[in-house]
């Protein structure tokens, strides 16, 4: 039940995330990617301060160094995850941002093979391939700009938010401190992105002011509650199904846009979709038909002699 759980939070931060690339386009036509990434997570950390706060009174359990360096390394990926595909998003589309966000799917398998020397099982290398193949047909069968800058930096962004989540299941093995993870991941994002925004941007509160229903969203909804689910659910979901999981963000990124911004969603889309939950329904299944196979059958019981 806990596994189940766990799925749902993510399939949940997945629809959360890919709605959330409507909020992010309109946003940044009106002030600067850092300046709303910054202000977006100062609302994330701030709702996750007293949660955190509340966790680690509850915990005897002290942080060393090497936890601390962690959770900093967590922070700095996924910051370089959000600031790349932010700024990515000012010159690609909604639909393109989500197709190619979903390939991080792909990645996380490649990078815990790098980092820990550990093979993603059949099950989940057939799903990465369906996934992908119906992400890439999702973005076909939508009203896609020309590949350019955009769409490269989207895509680089990708390789920091499989780190961060292999990163994230590294301290989840450690210490079961999911909301103290995402206050800390939250508040280095905060000020590395206020900084950016200082020294590249123009600083315009009317336009803060002006995109407000955007940064709440996106603070309130994807930061609070989407990138919380996710960590708190790495505790019983592996990385790399996870990220199988989540790559549902460019389906409900697609519907959005058809929906809210007027991007085209045709036959050839609405396949890339059934692809992507097909991959994901595969990764869950396949697991659990082997398991049911595998366990035995009760015995009956034996009279009393």
């Amino acid at each position: 039940m806990a596994r189940l759980r766990a799925d749902l939070s993510l399939f949940l931060a997945a629809f959360i995330w890919g709605t959330a690339f409507v909020a992010q386009k309109t946003a940044v036509a009106t002030i600067g990617p850092l300046l709303f990434l910054g202000c977006r997570f100062l609302i994330s950390t701030a709702l996750l301060a007293p949660l955190a706060f509340r966790e680690s009174q509850k915990r005897e359990d002290a942080l060393t160094g090497s936890d601390w360096k962690l959770a900093l390394m967590v922070g700095l990926s996924l910051f370089g995850g959000m600031a790349i595909q932010q700024i990515g998003i000012v010159s690609t589309s909604a639909t393109n941002a989500g197709f190619l966000t979903a390939i991080y799917v792909v990645m996380v398998p490649v990078v815990a093979f790098v980092l820990h020397r550990s093979r993603a099982s059949l099950t989940v290398i057939a799903s990465c391939c369906v996934s992908l193949s119906g992400a890439w047909l999702l973005e076909q069968g939508g009203e896609s700009t020309a590949w350019g800058m955009g769409d490269a930096l989207v895509l680089v962004s990708d390789l920091f938010q499989a780190l961060q989540i292999i990163l994230v299941e590294r301290f989840l093995a450690r210490h079961s401190r999911p909301l103290l993870l995402s206050f800390l991941q939250y508040a280095v994002i905060t000020v590395l992105a206020f900084a950016g925004a200082f020294v590249f941007e123009p600083i315009s509160l009317s336009g803060i002011w002006d995109v407000m229903p955007s940064i709440l969203y996106a603070g309130v909804l994807s930061g609070g509650v989407a990138f919380t689910l996710q960590i708190v659910a790495q505790r019983h979901t592996p990385a790399a199904e996870a990220a199988i999981i989540m790559s549902l963000e460019s389906v409900f990124a697609a519907l959005s846009g058809a929906w809210l911004l007027g991007d085209r969603l045709g036959m050839v889309g609405m396949i890339g979709c059934a692809l992507i939950l097909a991959g994901v329904l595969l990764v869950q299944l396949v697991p659990l038909l082997r398991r049911n196979r595998l366990e035995p059958e009760a015995s009956p019981p034996q009279d009393a002699p």
